[in-house]
């Protein structure tokens, strides 16, 4: 079992990373997030889950642990295979997947692509009890009012981000941005569209 990866990026795209580990380059299949701050030359560090099929052995590489369990919960449900709960774990946090869940709402769920309505109940109903809501990055690290860092998040999504990546980069930019910053949307989506650069859509 492959269970973590730490090397130089060799390649990224949208979806997937090349790491150079001792001389041999994995190819690992990553949500939208991870792909989007892989940068060739820099060191990545990926918890991983190898998924082995007849025809084919597949890596699937996370940023931290919490995300990794949170596939592996995700792939035990009736209908979910690997690439299927890679796209949800690039559209949603493991905090809204949480929320979701605990809510039994499965409209976050059937909005990610390749997730039917009744795959979408099969997830609320199959990882109940089993996530539990922290509280989402927004809220642990802008220090001014969350409403603002949600709208910031709503114009990012709306401008072609994934949801994930729109909430993570607000939160970084109202964790580092000054009071007056972080009073009105506009001084902030600046500062998260700068940290961004040009959208992945």
């Amino acid at each position: 079992m492959i269970s973590s990866l730490h090397g130089a990026v060799l390649h990224s795209t949208a979806d997937q990373v090349i790491i150079d580990v001792g001389g041999v380059g994995f190819s690992v299949a990553v949500p939208a997030d991870v792909a989007h701050t892989a940068t060739v030359g820099e060191k990545l560090l990926l918890h991983t889950s190898l998924i082995v099929r007849e025809d084919s052995l597949s890596l699937f590489g996370f940023a931290d642990r919490s995300e990794l369990e949170i596939f592996g919960l995700l792939i035990s449900v009736t209908g979910v295979g690997p690439k299927s709960a890679l796209g949800v774990l690039s559209h949603l946090t493991v905090d809204q997947i949480a929320d979701a869940v605990t809510a039994e709402d499965d409209a976050p769920f059937r909005r990610v692509s390749g997730i039917g309505p009744k795959t979408a109940k099969l997830i609320v109903l199959q990882l109940a009890g089993k996530v539990h809501p922290v509280g989402s990055p927004a809220k642990q690290t802008a220090s001014g009012p969350v409403d603002v860092v949600d709208q910031v998040t709503a114009a990012l999504v709306g401008l072609g981000w994934s949801e994930k990546v729109a909430a993570e980069a607000a939160a970084q930019t109202a964790a580092e941005a000054t009071d007056a910053e972080r009073a009105t949307v506009a001084p902030l989506l600046r500062r998260t569209l700068a940290l961004l650069g040009p959208a992945r859509v």
